[in-house]
Formats: structure tokens, C-alpha cells, sequence
């Protein structure tokens, strides 16, 4: 920050006053260390929001993420774990909670969702918000296939089947999860081309949804827009694990930031450059940085 600052410093005093220049390096560090990461996150979530467009259904995923490199062996701290909210219909990051140590995504999940307004969402969750083992297929309940379809991208052809057991409530071993109105099981047959090799495997999901069941099998697999959307692009984008910030303010705080990131170049989309280009275009390009910016804020 400090060098793009002083590379940038003529450009950047056209709308902010820097009476003594740029700020160094461990200036940086404290400041990032000084700032509430709770008041940030809900400054972030409230602004998130003001993104985002009213749709008839959207689909919010919730996952957690290890921040690798902020593990510090002196002070026998391990990496910090963050739990993260993205809509994955819109490509939008709305939040984020920390794991506290010694605990689990288990105690965070409720603390995100609280901060989060969900009208008119579905919210997906792993099997980390799912801690009990129950059996529901293996029962003598019904269940009926909802779709049967073929993915042949990525070098390998799926199958994919999802059945359907609406009579889940009624279910004595699934009497302790209360608001359950379906179980669902996702069927996952895959042929890897050329190798000659078959892959078969069964996941469960419980669903307190309303919704028609196949509104519900296409939220399942909307869910790993999560993964293949953020966490996926804050790990090889962004290499975020490779970021040795220690301190754990700072950690939540620089992780924010690079949601903050995530939401602004996507949504610009003047440029079909992929976002690893486009933020080079923007640490390049004074003028394509302040196309981004404008879209949100006042420069």
C-alpha cells in the first residue's frame, strides 16, 4: 500500500489531503490494526446491501474460510477462521463473521445471519451448520426423483440425480430438527474422460424451505458458487494465503478488504478481462480506478 501510494501520490491527492505525503509502511500496520473489524464488518453489510438488487429468490450461501498464513507459531496463535456470506445469483459479498478460537462455524453462523436482512433468500449451508447424525432414505420413506441431469464440462461427464422426501417432518429420527419440511438426496455419477474410472457418491441436505423441490435442488447447486466464486478467487486471485499479516484485527480487517475488492471489480463491467486483469488494469490505469470507484462511492 505504501509503495502504490508513493507511485500514486498525484493522482491520489486529487481527492484526499495529504499534508504530509504518504503514510509508511508500519503506519499501515497500525492503523489496520487500531480499526474495529465489528464496526467495519457492519459498515460492510450495510453497504453490500445498498448493491444489491431486490429478486424474487436469492440464494445466500454461508461457508467458512481458513486465512492460512496468519498463523503465528511465537504466539501459538493458529490461522484465523472466517465464516462468510455471498449471494450467489448477484456475485455479491454481503458479510462476515470470525471463528473464535476454540470454537466452531457452528457459533458464528447465527451471528452472520443476524446481521444479514434475508427476504426473498434461500440459505445454504455445509454440512458444519448439519451436527447431527440422522438417517432418513434408509427408513422406509418415500422419495421421488425431482431432476436427472448431465454435466459433461471440466473433462468428465456427471449424472446427477435429486430425490425428494417431503415426508420428512413426520420422520421420528428427524424430530429434533424443528421447521424441516423436505430431505433431499443428490446422486453424483461420474465418468472422468479417458481415464475409464467411475465415481459414484450420495449427500443428504435437510431444507426447511416453502419452495418446490426443485427450486431447491438448483439452490444445492448454486451453493458452490461460494467456493468457486470467492473463496476460490481469494486463494488464487488474490493469494490470500500467502499473506503473512499475523496480528488478528488486522487479518479481519485486510480480509474485508479484499471482499470490498471482489464486489467493485465485478460489478464493473465495462472490461471482459478476468478480475486478475482488471485489478492490474486498475493498479495500472488511473483513469480505468477511477471508473471503478465512482460506481459506488463520490471521488
Amino acid at each position: 500500500m505504501a509503495l502504490y501510494g508513493c507511485s500514486k501520490e498525484q493522482w491520489l491527492k486529487g481527492f484526499l489531503n495529504l499534508p504530509n505525503g504518504i503514510p509508511s509502511h508500519d503506519t499501515f500496520r497500525r492503523v489496520f490494526m487500531l480499526i474495529d473489524p465489528k464496526a467495519f464488518e457492519k459498515a460492510f453489510t450495510t453497504w453490500a446491501r445498498s448493491l444489491s438488487m431486490p429478486l424474487e429468490r436469492e440464494i445466500v450461501a454461508i461457508d467458512g474460510e481458513t486465512v492460512r498464513g496468519s498463523f503465528d507459531r511465537s504466539r501459538e496463535q493458529g490461522p484465523l477462521h472466517i465464516v462468510s456470506a455471498w449471494a450467489c445469483e448477484q456475485g455479491l459479498s454481503l458479510g462476515q463473521v470470525q471463528v473464535h478460537a476454540k470454537s466452531n462455524e457452528i457459533t458464528a453462523i447465527p451471528e452472520l445471519l443476524d446481521a444479514l436482512i434475508l427476504d426473498n433468500s434461500i440459505v445454504t449451508l455445509d454440512a458444519m451448520g448439519c451436527q447431527r447424525t440422522k438417517t432418513c432414505f434408509g427408513t422406509g420413506a418415500k422419495a421421488r426423483p425431482v431432476c436427472d441431469a448431465f454435466d459433461d464440462s471440466h473433462g468428465r461427464l456427471v449424472r446427477r440425480r435429486v430425490f425428494v422426501c417431503p415426508e420428512a417432518a413426520v420422520l421420528v429420527p428427524l424430530a429434533e430438527w424443528p421447521g424441516l419440511k423436505t430431505v433431499l438426496a443428490v446422486e453424483s455419477i461420474r465418468s472422468v474422460n479417458n481415464a475409464g474410472k467411475i465415481e459414484t457418491d450420495i449427500c443428504y441436505f435437510l431444507s426447511s424451505c416453502q419452495d418446490a423441490p426443485e427450486v431447491i435442488a438448483k439452490a444445492i447447486r448454486q451453493h458452490w458458487k461460494i467456493e468457486n466464486s470467492l473463496h476460490w478467487v481469494l486463494d488464487v486471485s488474490f493469494r490470500e494465503d500467502d499473506c503473512r499479516v499475523r496480528e488478528c484485527t488486522a487479518v479481519r480487517n485486510f480480509s474485508l478488504l479484499r471482499k470490498i475488492a471482489i464486489n467493485l471489480i465485478s460489478r464493473h463491467q465495462k472490461s471482459r478481462n478476468s478480475l486478475r486483469g482488471r485489478r492490474k488494469m486498475a493498479a495500472w490505469d488511473n483513469e480505468y480506478m477511477k471508473q471503478i470507484l465512482t460506481g459506488f462511492f463520490h471521488v
